[in-house]
């Protein structure tokens, strides 16, 4: 398997992994500049030479891993018998620098409702590294005309039609997610908002409306759904930046999109 496809399983398979490069080469060395290994939490493809620098650069590559390490890394290897090494010799005479960077699981967005604003949204989250999941019961929401808009996407885009009960896509999306209620139908965000508490992977969630509407889910979700006050609060309603005042669908986009960003950026933070 090449590099290429090796990063893009990982991707695919939502697991982290770093890109082990080699970056300089000085004198003699096992592979020449641009040699690639990429390394996962189990499994390894490609190599940089094998010996004492590949052995080393995959226990510092999983120690990246399980840290969550966010910045690449440039290590130096002196090749030769002089150099004390944690997995033999390597005396082929020359030097190597190795480049380590991060291949982080990438953030997922769900969308439940694409209709004006959804679809808007889509399209801003489309042009970032994510997993982008849009969620709608009705199939003309869906069409690959209407989707058309995102065939240049970053993002890996799933649509998913839902006729009866969109709620059951909450169990399926990835440990993490970040959800965000915004269907044509009250009474599908309101059977969302219940089933989004009962769902213990997911990110944050999100849900559009006015004040009037939420104090009349709050309410059901107390009474009917036995929720906690704490419970209910892990919804953020009215979502997007309140200075960001429009009402027209490319408006209101554009300020929850500035608003989920903002949040990623305060969890990094963290």
């Amino acid at each position: 398997m090449t590099w290429v496809a090796a990063v893009a399983r990982l991707r695919a398979r939502r697991e982290a992994g770093v890109l082990v490069t080699v970056a300089t080469v000085r004198g003699h060395a096992p592979r020449e500049a641009g040699a690639k290994l990429v390394v996962g939490r189990d499994e390894t493809w490609g190599s940089i030479g094998g010996g004492n620098v590949e052995a080393v650069s995959i226990d510092r590559a999983r120690e990246m891993i399980a840290a969550g390490a966010p910045q690449p890394e440039l290590v130096e290897f002196a090749l030769n018998d002089k150099v004390t090494n944690q997995h033999g010799v390597q005396c082929c005479g020359g030097t190597v620098q190795v480049l380590l960077e991060p291949l982080p699981v990438v953030r997922a967005v769900a969308v439940f409702g694409v209709g004006h604003v959804g679809l808007e949204l889509a399209r801003i989250l489309a042009r970032h590294d994510l997993d982008l999941h849009l969620v709608d019961s009705r199939a003309d929401m869906l069409t690959e005309r209407r989707l058309g808009v995102l065939a240049d996407s970053v993002a890996q885009v799933y649509p998913h039609h839902t006729p009866l009960l969109p709620e059951e896509v909450l169990e399926q999306l990835p440990h993490g997610t970040h959800v965000l209620i915004m269907t044509h139908d009250h009474a599908e965000d309101a059977a969302l908002c219940d089933a989004a508490l009962r769902t213990d992977h997911l990110g944050s969630v999100g849900l559009i409306g006015s004040a009037a509407k939420w104090a009349r889910f709050r309410k059901r979700l107390a009474t009917e759904g036995g929720h906690d006050d704490a419970t209910i609060d892990r919804i953020k309603t009215p979502i997007g930046l309140p200075e960001i005042a429009g009402k027209d669908p490319a408006t209101i986009a554009v300020s929850v999109a500035a608003d989920l960003l903002r949040g990623f950026e305060e969890g990094e933070a963290r």
